[in-house]
Formats: C-alpha cells, sequence, structure tokens
C-alpha cells in the first residue's frame, strides 16, 4: 500500500508537479491583483484630491479660523469640501480621474515583485532570531534590506512610466485640458513629445524617497527591537512585532518631500497649465524643485487633509 511515508522512497519518486506550484503562485498572485486593483479603487479618491493640493491647486476659499490659543488663521478646505468640489465640476465619476493607470500600475508592480521573489527566493535570506549577537543580527537586518530594495528599486522603475501617466491624467483638472485621456493615447503622446525620458519623470527622487524610507524604517527598527525592548518583559514578542509599523508612520513623515518633488517633476513642463508659469516654475532638475519649495516652505504641501492652514508668506502677501 503507498502511504506518504513510503511514497517518496519509491524508484522514481513522484514529485509535486512543477505546473501545480506554477498554477497555485498564478491564483495567489491574481487574488493579490484583485485585491490591489479593489484598494486602489477605494483609495483613489483620497490620492487624487492629495495631488491636486500638491501641485498647488487650491480653487476654494479658504475660511477663517481661530486656533486653540484663540488666533485667528485662514484654512484651506478639507478632503471633504475639496471633493464635494470635484463632484460639482466633474460628477462623480470625475474622482475616479487618472483610476486605470493605477490600477495597471498595481498590477504590474505585483508581477514584477513576484517574478524578483522567485528569481531571489527568499529562503536565501536569513530571518532574524532573538538568539541572534548584535553583529549578526544586524548582518541580517542588512540582508534582508538590501533584498527588499531590489525588489522595490525594480518594481518603482516599472511601474513609473503608468504613475506619471495617471498624474497628468489627474492634473488636467486644473486647465481642463483633454489631452491625456486613453491609456494607449497618453503613451503615444509622451512618447512623440518627451521620448522614453517622459515616461520617467521624477523617477529619481520617488526611487530615492523610498530607498532611504526602507533603510531607515528597518534599521531604527532594529535598533528599538534590540536596546529598547528588554526580552524580560512578557509583551516584548508583541512590542517588537509593531515596532516596523510604527517606525514607517514616523519615517514616511521625513521622506514625504521626495515623493511631493517626484509627483510635481511628473507634471513640471508637460504641456499642461498645472506644470508651468504662473501654476509652476519650469525646473530643470528635480533637485531645483525642492530648493524652490524649500524657499517657499512647501516641502510638506499636500501632506495633511485637514485644518490646513494657509501658509505665513501668502497670508502676508494677502495683507499687502
Amino acid at each position: 500500500m503507498v502511504t506518504p511515508e513510503n511514497l517518496s522512497g519509491e524508484t522514481g519518486a513522484q514529485r509535486e508537479p512543477k505546473f501545480d506550484r506554477d498554477a497555485s503562485t498564478t491564483a495567489v498572485d491574481t487574488a493579490i491583483v484583485l485585491l490591489g486593483a479593489g484598494v486602489t479603487a477605494i483609495t483613489h479618491p483620497l490620492l487624487y484630491v492629495k495631488l491636486l493640493i500638491q501641485i498647488g491647486h487650491e480653487p476654494l476659499i479658504p475660511t477663517v479660523g481661530t486656533t486653540m490659543f484663540g488666533r485667528k488663521v485662514l484654512y484651506l478646505p478639507g478632503f471633504f469640501s475639496y471633493a464635494q468640489h470635484i463632484i460639482r465640476v466633474d460628477g462623480k465619476r470625475g474622482l475616479f480621474r487618472g483610476l486605470s493607470p493605477r490600477i495597471m500600475s498595481s498590477a504590474i508592480s505585483t508581477m514584477v515583485r513576484s517574478k524578483v521573489k522567485q528569481a531571489i527566493p527568499a529562503e536565501q535570506v536569513e530571518n532574524v532570531s532573538n538568539r541572534d549577537d548584535l553583529k549578526t543580527s544586524l548582518r541580517k537586518v542588512v540582508k534582508e534590506t538590501s533584498h527588499e530594495m531590489v525588489i522595490q528599486c525594480l518594481s518603482r522603475i516599472a511601474t513609473h512610466p503608468f504613475h506619471v501617466i495617471s498624474v497628468r491624467c489627474m492634473a488636467q483638472f486644473v486647465g481642463r485640458e483633454i489631452k491625456y485621456r486613453g491609456l494607449f493615447s497618453c503613451i503615444a503622446n509622451i512618447f512623440k513629445e518627451e521620448g522614453v525620458g517622459g515616461f520617467f519623470a521624477g523617477v529619481v527622487p520617488h526611487v530615492l524617497g523610498e530607498v532611504i524610507f526602507l533603510w531607515c524604517c528597518n534599521l531604527l527598527a532594529h535598533v528599538i527591537n534590540t536596546y529598547a525592548v528588554d526580552n524580560n518583559f512578557s509583551q516584548a514578542p508583541a512590542v517588537r512585532s509593531y515596532t516596523k509599523f510604527v517606525m514607517g508612520i514616523a519615517v514616511s513623515v521625513l521622506t514625504y518631500p521626495f515623493m511631493l518633488v517626484a509627483d510635481l517633476m511628473a507634471v513640471n513642463n508637460c504641456g499642461l497649465v498645472a506644470g508651468v508659469p504662473p501654476n509652476s516654475p519650469i525646473f530643470k532638475s528635480w533637485v531645483r524643485c525642492w530648493a524652490h519649495l524649500s524657499h517657499e516652505g512647501h516641502l510638506f504641501r499636500g501632506s495633511s487633509f485637514f485644518f490646513r492652514r494657509v501658509p505665513m508668506k501668502a497670508m502676508a502677501l494677502t495683507a499687502e
């Protein structure tokens, strides 16, 4: 009788067919793609409003409010007011302008990550254990992070052209253009006017920001788990499991300017009203864009959806 124990010992031992493993992997990837598409669709209005705020489009009049100390300030409209404005102009479907390139980007990202993980199996990356000494654990963290960095960089480079298309589709709201409509017509327009380089506008700050985020998040989490969390503490495993999540929130605030500059460079001087004067200066490089935003105090523009105050410089100009 054939049993699980002697099955592997038979001549020409039977193994799990490769196509079964491939089918299983494909099914998982498909499920992830569908889930990613759903999440992307649900969160798109949020990112749409964020993008319009990032490029400096403020169509609604600020309102007068007071701080907790009683000082009067001007508040810019929050997410809900901005979303209602988009609905009044374009209808509810207008909230999903630029969605299809983002869904395509999400699907390609999932496939690229899957292929890279197959090419560089996770088994080759050692997991950090509490039994490791400091030098060994740090070496493992560096190896883990390097593996994640390769996956993230390849994924970003592969999907950035669709990010550029999505950003430009959304930025058309400012000037009411129809230059970027269908996916294929967008690809044709960008290639005709800017060449291959147009698909990678803003890719450097985007990749750089994600690499810095990844390394800072993983190294800070490792330092805190190693030095700040006592192994004798009964809840140490639970605390360690949340450390990277908390560090991710903190580090994302510091790396936000990279994402802002990347989005602005994707729109800058592309033929849309949102990317040319007077709405935006024309930048020769992302470094110039960063310097301009830093000088104007706008490096964190769009990082918040609520309680957005009018910048002090703008208030001073208004007063004059």
